[in-house]
């Protein structure tokens, strides 16, 4: 734990927790249109589970309209039926090769529950980064029984990851806080 590099991997550590929450979040539906939205869909074709964006082009031509070009014609009805079941609240419109998703306004009890989601990701991106802190602490502490560092080092050494965990934590608070005015905007 004496070496840079593992306070660099630790960094990469929470910062992936972050951006993790930062991925979860754009799947996350909020009135305007996005492609991330459809991320999560996986489709079964040709024998096997593909994600969407793999038999199709998914492309935003209006604020609130999703386009769906699915490559294949045998596989429309399968990509709308992924769609549907997703639980996303889509109604798939289908025009030949093309499935359009209209995004529809949302309401107070859809907000609340956007709004509980969003809450659930971040408390998992949380769990994340004391993992994180919990491991390199763990660490720390057997350096030192192993007499591998000093008391002082070790103090020092923990304080920094407390440091980084700290700031990771009011990070995520801050991405959860920006997320929820985004959602309950009217």
């Amino acid at each position: 734990m004496t070496e840079a590099a593992d306070l660099d991997d630790i960094k990469r550590r929470m910062t992936g927790a972050l951006e993790n929450l930062r991925h979860e979040f754009m799947g996350l539906r909020t009135g305007r249109a996005s492609a991330a939205l459809l991320e999560p869909i996986t489709v079964e074709v040709y024998g096997t589970s593909m994600p969407l964006n793999q038999v199709a082009t998914i492309s935003v031509p209006e604020a609130r309209m999703l386009s769906v070009q699915v490559w294949d014609q045998n596989n429309v009805g399968l990509v709308e039926k992924a769609i549907q079941s997703a639980g996303l609240g889509l109604n798939p419109m289908t025009e030949g090769q093309v499935i359009r998703l209209p995004i529809p306004e949302l309401n107070e009890e859809r907000r609340i529950e956007l709004s509980k989601v969003a809450h659930k990701y971040a408390e998992q991106a949380k769990i994340s980064v004391r993992n994180v802190r919990r491991h390199s602490m763990d660490f720390l502490k057997k350096a030192e029984k192993e007499d591998h560092m000093g008391e002082d080092e070790h103090k020092m050494w923990a304080d920094e990851v407390q440091t980084m965990t700290d700031k990771t934590i009011t990070d995520i608070d801050d991405l959860l806080t920006h997320k929820e005015k985004e959602i309950m905007q009217i």
